[in-house]
């Protein structure tokens, strides 16, 4: 038998070059300082990018220098380019690939569906089930393999 294979996922994106000397606009996808830390890498289309500095920009992009984008002109080749890395291991974490498909279940043991999708909400990420109901992950209390337990306020799942 082969040796799994470790999930990757979306991290971020270069949204485009900035100044002259290599630095690129990268709006990460995942909050995990991980990420973004110098000696961090990530997979982009033309190879592995090593992270050698980061600063926040106003508005949550990054400005970020990677060792192998010598200069503008390699910054710029980059523009659009998707980050990817594998997952991190923290199981205190709720990822949303873990999430999808996940059956919901109220604090009365009543299963109230399946995860279809997280959609980004200002409050909180919010939990879309197959039914059509929404559940913000504040209300999430507990999960396991394929289950999340929830506590809701009254009446959530009445509409």
């Amino acid at each position: 038998m082969g040796e799994e294979q470790p999930l990757v996922l979306e991290v971020g994106r270069i949204l485009r070059a900035h100044g002259v000397k290599g630095e690129v606009v990268v709006r990460f996808t995942s909050e995990r300082e991980e990420r973004r830390a110098v000696g961090a890498v990530v997979d982009a289309p033309g190879g592995p990018l090593t992270v050698t500095a980061a600063r926040h920009l106003s508005g949550g992009d990054w400005v970020v220098r990677y060792a192998e984008v010598a200069d503008r002109a390699a910054a710029e080749f980059l523009r659009g380019a998707v980050l990817s890395a594998e997952a991190i291991d923290d199981p205190d974490e709720l990822w949303v690939h873990e999430l999808l498909g996940s059956v919901v279940v109220d604090q009365d043991g009543c299963e109230r569906g399946s995860v279809a999708e997280v959609h980004e909400g200002v409050a909180a990420d919010l939990l879309v089930l197959d039914t059509g109901h929404l559940v913000p992950v504040t209300f999430v209390v507990g999960h396991g393999p394929g289950r999340i337990e929830v506590e809701v306020p009254e009446g959530l799942f009445d509409l």
